[in-house]
């Protein structure tokens, strides 16, 4: 299979071309358009996170834990209706880094095996939706680069794993017994196939509500947009919205009601 450096190196330049694109041809702003490329690179290390162990594994815990809480900590207010004060959302984040760094990593280690469920195609879905869900813009077309970047990165793992899969070595190439074992949609264990597919049904589904493809959209500001005659894509790069710090710390409805930091 191929190494971790050859991964992380294949991946970074797919981020580098599709943050290019998507700032030139797609008429993103150039930080959405660099977030994407990060994201890209990063994807190409999801699939390791059946490892936790391992040097991929630790690189994807750690990285994860520190992004996910500057993400997630403002729906977590939300869900909460904790009060957004300094204090709290310290807590929050050190609360959530701590779990995802350590006890995430436990989980995984005791339920998952290397080339298993993290290794298909429709875990691959299921992270893009995720980052679809949780990244903190309004704009749907913004959420689906961010998402795009990630399937991106994690397809190129997959293939390189399948690259390296396919022995060289005669003028006739060889198959090995690994081959197979990451491009796949499903395994030989029915229960992590079928809890697999679930989690991309219920991921699914929610994407599909907060689009506003199944029933109104969630979000006020998506269903402006989505609205706007002009394209999205072709929108001027001036136009943003709130700040990112804003964003990503407090949801907008809650910065109303909230008592100013101390």
């Amino acid at each position: 299979m191929a190494s971790f450096r050859e991964h992380i190196s294949v991946s970074s330049m797919l981020g580098i071309g599709f943050g290019v694109v998507s700032g030139t041809a797609l008429g993103y702003s150039p930080a959405e358009a660099a977030v994407a490329g990060v994201l890209t690179g990063i994807g190409g290390m999801l699939p390791d996170l059946d490892s936790p162990t391992a040097r991929p594994g630790q690189e994807i815990f750690s990285l994860t834990a520190a992004i996910v809480p500057l993400v997630m900590v403002g729906h977590v207010l939300k869900w909460s209706q904790l009060p957004a004060t300094t204090e709290v959302m310290i807590l929050l984040m050190i609360g959530m880094y701590v779990t995802i760094r350590y006890g995430l990593a436990t989980l995984v280690t005791k339920v998952s095996v290397h080339r298993g469920m993290f290794h298909s195609l429709p875990a691959m879905m299921i992270a893009a939706e995720i980052i679809y869900l949780v990244y903190p813009n309004p704009d749907p077309f913004v959420k689906l680069l961010m998402g795009g970047g990630v399937a991106l990165g994690f397809l190129s793992h997959l293939m390189l794993d399948e690259v390296y899969s396919i022995g060289w070595s005669g003028p006739i190439p060889k198959l090995k017994k690994s081959f197979g074992t990451a491009l796949k949609w499903g395994s030989a264990n029915l229960g992590p196939t079928i809890f697999t597919w679930g989690l991309l049904l219920v991921t699914t589904l929610f994407v599909g509500e907060q689009s506003g493809i199944i029933g109104p959209p969630v979000q006020d500001d998506a269903t402006r947009i989505a609205d706007e005659k002009t394209p999205p894509l072709r929108r001027k790069k001036e136009t943003s919205t709130a700040p990112i710090v804003k964003q990503a710390a407090v949801p907008e409805d809650e910065l109303t009601d909230a008592p100013p930091f101390k």
